[in-house]
């Protein structure tokens, strides 16, 4: 029997996996719904080249969703398919987790695990940064076109640029500079890449692919392995310790199917109820208003986000690629929105995606900054662009794809928490989440720092 089995190998799977295999008295077994890889050499080429993002309509690699909600289906997960973003969370973000989850989630408590990660190859030095982790960290140094010229009009209109956007604890800093990204060498350098295919030669670490997990076991409240799907194949696995890294839409949608989940749920699925707990009922994205004008010149290869530009709570992106052909785009993105999401399920069907509403522009106050946001860009790029109503909003609203928040961590006293500061889900025993659906908190920044951080945290809780 399997000592820890691990649901997905995206971000969060990858580095708990490496990180809990690096025992060699521990078996790890890994099931993944979408593709692997037996080795880094095998990957696609599409998915080593930072400037290419694999989700379009013909992709395979992608769970899809309601509204254009796409997450990775593959090993690596959205890490493998993303746009090398990876901006810390400003230190007041984690002052708010850790109200609710603990000092274990402060800022300072943190730091050395974001320090251990990294091997910063502009800053490493500086403080708060490090040198040698597995994750190599740079920033663009010969920019595309659409790129300076953003950051030319940014210093022009007096903002402060900056040149570290992980500087330590920054905090709601107001400025441009250029993204931090996961690339080596002009790679793309994910999760697998960085932790998994380093460990994959050990023999107690196993990695399967194609197979959807279906249901957990449990034998009353204890999950004792999985039930799962693999083509017309139909099995169970058992494992000691069971540990849900299938991201903030599938961790939640299993656990619903297993019968933990809000009761008024369950009993509408038909699904028994093993324990009442408030998962789905609170989730966080990202809204984004996309501001597009007409441009004749082409596309550069370049990875998507070079520059942003951060206003309190606003972020702006000058896209480096056309979505729409002959239109270039700044998104606008509300990083710290009011408004909050729920997620539920149709049927108990795995088949059946999850339906997520995400209830985007609901508070006036989310809509009032959009507005200024998207009139700041307007400004910005010395342009009309309309009326900026409610209407004009909800004509150009998408999603950062974000999604967070769906297995709140908070302590067993809190309503709305569904797993504890170790993201042991509450009243169930041997069943971990270790993946975004834990965060209490809306992030500042995307996500993807935050991510890798988490499973790190996890992981090294459950070898203590």
């Amino acid at each position: 029997m399997t000592n820890t089995l691990i649901v997905g190998a995206g971000s969060a799977g990858c580095v708990l996996a490496a990180r809990l295999s690096a025992d060699p008295a521990r078996s790890v077994r890994v099931f993944e719904a979408g593709p692997t890889f037996p080795t880094r050499g095998e990957l696609p080429v599409e998915l080593l080249d930072p400037s290419h993002l694999p989700i379009g309509p013909e992709s395979r690699l992608v769970w899809r969703y309601a509204r254009n909600l796409v997450r990775g289906k593959l090993i690596g997960g959205s890490g493998a398919i993303n746009g090398s973003y990876f901006i810390r969370p400003p230190a007041v973000d984690f002052t708010a987790w850790s109200a609710v989850a603990g000092a274990r989630w402060s800022f300072d408590s943190v730091l050395p695990t974001f320090r251990d990660l990294e091997d910063d190859k502009d800053f490493g030095n500086a403080p708060g940064h490090g040198v040698g982790g597995p994750i190599p960290i740079s920033r663009t140094s010969h920019f595309a076109r659409f790129s300076a010229e953003f950051a030319r009009r940014c210093a022009v209109a007096g903002f402060t640029e900056i040149p570290d956007l992980n500087m330590s604890g920054a905090n709601r800093a107001e400025g441009f500079g250029p993204v931090p990204l996961t690339v080596s060498l002009g790679s793309r350098a994910g999760p697998a890449v960085t932790h998994l295919y380093p460990a994959m030669t050990r023999p107690n670490l196993t990695v399967t692919s194609a197979t959807t997990v279906t249901r957990l076991l449990l034998r009353g409240t204890r999950v004792i392995g999985v039930e799962w799907a693999r083509g017309r194949e139909r099995g169970r696995t058992y494992a000691d310790q069971t540990v849900l890294c299938a991201g903030a839409v599938e961790s939640a949608a299993l656990l619903i199917r297993s019968g933990i989940g809000p009761e008024p749920l369950l009993r509408a699925l038909g699904v028994a109820t093993v324990r009442p707990a408030p998962v789905g009922a609170w989730c966080t994205d990202h809204p984004e208003i996309g501001v597009e004008f007409p441009c004749d010149e082409p596309d550069e290869p370049a990875v998507p986000l070079e520059y942003v530009l951060h206003i309190d709570d606003l972020e702006l992106r000058p896209y480096t690629q056309m979505f729409t052909p002959g239109l270039r785009r700044i998104g606008v993105a509300l990083m710290h929105p009011e408004s909050t999401g729920e997620l539920t399920l149709a049927s108990a069907d795995p088949s059946v995606p999850a339906r997520i509403d995400q209830r985007y522009l609901r508070g006036e106050r989310d809509r009032a900054r959009l507005r200024e946001g998207a009139a700041l860009t307007a400004d910005l790029l010395g342009r009309r662009i309309g009326p900026v109503d409610d209407s004009w909003l909800r004509a150009n609203l998408g999603t950062s794809q974000h999604l967070s928040g769906t297995c709140r961590m908070g302590p067993a006293g809190d309503e709305r928490a569904v797993v504890d500061e170790q993201g042991r889900v509450h009243g169930i025993d041997a069943l971990t989440v270790a993946d975004l659906s834990v965060v209490p908190v809306p992030l500042r920044r995307g996500p993807q720092a935050a991510t890798v951080l988490l499973a790190a945290s996890i992981a090294d809780y459950m070898v203590v």
